[in-house]
């Protein structure tokens, strides 16, 4: 772990992960995650919950930058599709991040491995959709807007991300939404379900790199606020056609790279 105690390489890592995941309106957690692993040289679980740690910052400071584009009305206007997620995104953080703390290290690389590459088909293939009515109604999109967020959950707790990738199309697919209004219902879906598995994780002895680690995790974190900032400020400059390939590329070589670490 001879660079996490590199101020600079810390600081620049952050903001550089950051301004990825900014750059398609997201905090760069997925990218985060195979660089602790990688570059820092973290154990798959505390790599999780450091990730989870500063993901959790990430959000928490991207919400009032988030009301400037969608105001927080809006987001009350649309309570059920975020209640509807949260029911199965709870308990799927919980269950997640308790399967995490118990399974092998080397099968938590691996299932970090096979999701980094979902996320990668998920961010190439989703991350364009376009908003349009949705063609079920009722009992039928609560179910399935429930199991999808159990889903969403699940994957969030095992990576230690806020699930924008993931939530962003499933919102505007399933409800209908606009791209816009859906990342915000996304964050007001993702903190929730981010701070259960996060209780979640804290029950485990390896909570305890949070606390050795607490000077690391606010570095990065920082630098990855001004990231996603700096990403924010550029969106649109990178043609989207060009950039997401670019990124679900990262993903993938990330996801062989965390595959030969276990």
């Amino acid at each position: 772990m001879q660079n996490k105690n590199n101020l600079p390489v810390t600081v620049t890592s952050g903001a550089a992960i950051g301004t990825l995941g900014g750059l398609i309106g997201l905090g760069g957690a997925e990218f985060r995650l195979p660089l602790l692993i990688g570059l820092f040289g973290f154990g798959a679980l505390e790599a999780v919950i450091l990730n989870k740690a500063m993901s959790l910052i990430v959000v928490t400071t991207a919400l009032p930058f988030r009301a400037n584009v969608i105001s927080f009305s809006q987001i009350l206007e649309h309570w059920h599709i975020v209640v509807t997620l949260l029911s199965g995104s709870l308990i799927g953080a919980w269950l997640g991040a308790g399967w995490a703390t118990k399974i092998k290290s080397q099968t938590l690389f691996k299932t970090i491995s096979i999701l980094l590459l979902l996320i990668a088909i998920a961010l190439f293939f989703g991350h364009n959709v376009q908003t349009h009515q949705s063609l079920i109604s009722g009992w039928q999109l609560t179910a399935l807007g429930a199991v999808s967020g159990v889903g969403v959950g699940l994957v969030a707790a095992i990576m230690g991300v806020a699930g924008g990738e993931l939530l962003i199309p499933t919102i505007v697919l399933l409800f209908g939404v606009d791209i816009k209004l859906a990342g915000s219902l996304s964050l007001a879906v993702s903190l929730p379900t981010m701070l259960v598995g996060f209780a979640r994780y804290s029950q485990d002895q390896s909570f305890k790199i949070i606390r050795k680690e607490w000077k690391f995790v606010l570095l990065m974190a920082i630098g990855s606020v001004i990231g996603v900032y700096i990403g924010g400020q550029l969106l649109g400059l990178v043609p989207t056609e060009l950039l997401l390939p670019l990124l679900a590329i990262i993903l993938v070589l990330s996801a062989f790279k965390v595959w030969k670490h276990s």
